[in-house]
C-alpha cells in the first residue's frame, strides 16, 4: 500500500505540514539569501576556536565564485571536486561553486588512489579543491583524470594569522601529516579568495532542474556511482527536514555540532544546510576520531543539538571526559547513516539528557526520506514516518505493494529523489521504477500506525537453510554482552545450510567464544546463533563510521 499522511496522521504532530513547496526557490544560492541578510553578523560556523559569520561566508563564497568564473574560465555545468574534512574552507568552497553554477563532486579525502581516480575520471571533474594532506594521492592519479585546475588549502588557512601559522606548522612538521607531493601549477585557496575579491561575478541563470551535485554512493555495496542531485532535490530535502524537525529545534538560537563529514550527503544536507537555512551556528569537528580533541571542543561550546551515528555515540558514551560535560543546554540528537542500537541510544540519553531521533535515507534521495517524530521523548527503534511530500511503501520481489506487518523492500517517491545515475542509463533504469518510485535496497516493514522499520540491508541479509537472518539483529544482541564493544555479522558459505553466521567482534577484557555463543543463545533462535567468532582490534568502517560488512565478507 502507498503510505500517505492520512494513514499515520493520528500519530503525527499537527505542527508539521503534509507537504512542502520544492519550487519555492530557483536554486540553492537563492535559498540562503535571506539567511545571509538577516543573520549577517552571527557566527555561521565554528572550527578550531575560530568563527565565520554569515556575512563573511557570503562574501568569501562570492569571491571564490568570481575566481572560478573569471580567472579559471569555468562555466555553468562544469564539475568541481571538493576533497577536505570539516573545515571552514568547505562551506566557502561549496557555496562558491554553486554560486558559479558548477556541479559539486564531493570526494572522501581518505580515498585510496584507485578510488580517487575512479571518481575524478567518472565525474569528468575539471577542477579540485583539496587539503594539502592529500596532495600525494592526488599527484598519483592526476595524469589519468580530466583535471585542469588544482586548488590547495592547508588545514589552518581560515584561522587567525597566529593560529594559522601554529596549526599548519604542527600538522606538517610535528604530526607529519602532509606527505611530499609535486603538483606544478597548483593554486592557493587563500590566494584565489584574495584575487576573487577584486573580480566581479556574473551570476549565471541556474534553474532548479540543473544539477547541483554528483554525489557518489558510499561504495559499501560495490563500485561507487554518481547520483545526479539537482538544485530542486537539495532544496526539497532541506525544506522537508526543516518542516519535520524544526518544531523541536531552537531555530536561530540552535548551536549544532557536526562531527560527520560534510562531504557525506547526510551531514551536507541536514547538518550544514538545515542549520544554515534557519540561521543557527554550527561547530565543525575536523577529526571526530580524536575523541579527546572532540571533547575539548565541546567544553568551549554551549551545544544544543548534535548530529551523529551509532559508532560515534558508542565511543562518546565510553569516554569519561564526555560524560563529565555540561549538558544543560542540550536539546536533542539526530542520528543517521546506520541503525542506532537501542542500548547505545538509551545510554546516550542517560548521559546527555538528549533523546536520539533517528532519520533514514539514501544518497539517491538527497538523502532523508523518513524520521522519528520530533515530539518523542526517548529512542524508538523505528525510522519513523515519511517526511512531508514523501511516500514510502513496502514491496515484494515482483514489485507488488505489501500490507502493514509484512516484510519487503522499501521504495520511495518524493521531490528529493535523484534524477538518475551519472552516465549509467541501465543502473538508473534498474533503480528508478515507473511512477517515480526508487528502490532503496533496504528490507523493512510498516506497522499499522504507518511507522516504518528497517530489518536490514538487502544485500547484507544472510540466508540460513531458507531462513532470513538480519545482521543488525545479531549485532544488537552481541553488543548487549558487557565485554563486546562492537560487532558485525556476515554470512559465510556452508555446504549444508547454504550460509552460516559469522560474528566479528571488538572486545575489552577477556571473553571466550563459548561465552559469546552462550550469550547469543539466550536471545536468538538456533539458526541465528553465530557459528564462527572472529576477534579484531577494530572493524572496517567508512569515514562516516558505517561498518563495512562487504569488506569483512571479502
Amino acid at each position: 500500500m502507498c503510505v500517505e499522511q492520512k494513514v499515520w496522521l493520528n500519530s503525527y504532530p499537527n505542527d508539521v505540514p503534509a507537504s512542502i513547496n520544492a519550487d519555492k526557490y530557483q536554486n540553492i544560492t537563492e535559498m540562503f539569501q535571506e539567511t545571509f541578510s538577516k543573520y549577517a553578523d552571527k557566527a555561521a560556523f565554528v572550527n578550531m576556536g575560530h568563527s565565520l559569520s554569515y556575512k563573511e561566508l557570503d562574501e568569501k563564497a562570492t569571491a571564490f565564485a568570481a575566481y572560478l568564473q573569471v580567472t579559471l574560465k569555468m562555466k555553468k555545468g562544469d564539475r568541481i571536486a571538493l576533497m577536505m574534512p570539516n573545515l571552514l574552507q568547505y562551506p566557502i568552497a561549496i557555496l562558491g561553486a554553486l554560486k558559479a553554477g558548477l556541479v559539486v563532486v564531493n570526494v572522501n579525502p581518505l580515498y585510496t588512489p584507485r578510488e580517487l581516480q575512479h571518481q575524478l575520471r567518472d565525474s569528468g571533474a575539471k577542477a579540485i579543491v583539496a587539503v594539502t594532506n592529500f596532495g600525494n594521492n592526488l599527484q598519483k592519479v592526476i595524469s589519468k583524470t580530466s583535471l585542469e585546475h588544482v586548488i590547495l588549502t592547508r588545514i589552518g588557512d581560515e584561522l587567525t594569522p597566529y593560529k594559522r601559522t601554529l596549526v599548519n606548522f604542527a600538522v606538517k612538521y610535528v604530526k607529519k601529516m602532509v606527505p611530499k607531493y609535486n603538483l606544478p601549477g597548483a593554486i592557493s585557496f587563500k590566494r584565489a579568495l584574495t584575487q576573487g575579491k577584486t573580480l566581479t561575478l556574473t551570476p549565471p541563470v541556474i534553474e532548479n532542474s540543473d544539477l547541483a551535485y554528483l554525489q557518489y554512493t558510499g561504495g559499501t555495496t560495490g563500485l561507487a556511482k554518481g547520483a545526479m542531485l539537482t538544485h530542486r532535490n537539495i532544496i526539497a530535502n532541506v525544506l522537508q527536514v526543516n518542516a519535520h524537525f524544526s518544531p523541536r529545534t531552537l531555530v536561530e538560537n540552535e548551536h549544532a555540532v557536526t562531527p560527520l563529514p560534510l562531504y557525506h550527503i547526510f551531514a551536507n544536507s541536514v547538518s550544514m544546510m538545515l542549520i544554515m537555512y534557519f540561521g543557527g551556528t554550527n561547530l565543525l569537528i575536523t577529526n571526530p576520531r580524536d575523541i579527546d580533541g572532540f571533547v575539548n571542543d565541546l567544553k568551549k561550546y554551549p551545544f544544543t543539538m548534535m548530529f551523529g551515528l551509532n559508532t560515534l555515540f558508542n565511543g562518546l558514551n565510553n569516554h569519561a571526559g564526555f560524560r563529565a560535560l555540561d549538558f544543560s543546554h542540550a536539546n536533542f540528537t539526530i542520528a543517521g547513516g546506520m541503525a542506532t542500537q537501542k542500548h547505545v541510544a538509551d545510554e546516550w540519553q542517560r548521559i546527555t539528557g538528549m533523546p536520539v531521533v533517528e532519520g533514514y535515507g539514501l544518497t539517491e534521495c538527497s538523502p532523508v526520506v523518513a524520521g522519528g517524530i520530533h515530539t518523542q521523548q526517548a529512542f524508538v527503534p523505528s525510522i519513523g514516518v515519511p517526511l512531508p511530500s514523501t511516500e514510502l511503501r513496502i514491496v515484494d520481489e515482483q514489485g507488488h505493494s505489501l500490507p502493514a506487518g509484512q516484510i519487503g523492500e522499501i521504495e520511495i517517491r518524493g521531490d528529493q529523489v535523484m534524477k538518475g545515475y551519472w552516465q549509467q542509463e541501465l543502473e538508473s533504469k534498474e533503480a528508478l521504477r515507473e511512477g517515480g518510485w526508487i528502490k532503496s535496497g533496504d528490507i523493512g516493514r510498516m506497522d499499522d500506525q504507518g511507522f516504518f522499520y528497517i530489518e536490514d540491508r538487502k544485500k547484507d541479509m544472510i540466508l540460513v537453510s531458507g531462513f532470513n537472518v538480519f545482521p543488525t539483529e545479531i549485532e544488537e544482541v552481541a553488543t548487549l554482552h558487557p565485554k563486546i564493544i562492537e560487532a558485525a555479522a556476515i554470512g559465510i558459505a556452508d555446504e549444508i545450510t547454504g550460509e552460516r553466521v559469522k560474528l566479528v567482534v571488538v572486545t575489552h577484557g577477556s571473553v571466550t567464544t563459548d561465552d559469546i555463543k552462550k550469550h547469543c543463545r539466550q536471545h536468538l533462535t538456533g539458526y541465528k546463533i553465530p557459528k564462527v567468532i572472529e576477534y579484531r582490534d577494530e572493524l572496517p568502517k567508512t569515514n562516516v563510521g558505517k561498518i563495512l560488512r562487504r569488506e569483512l565478507r571479502d
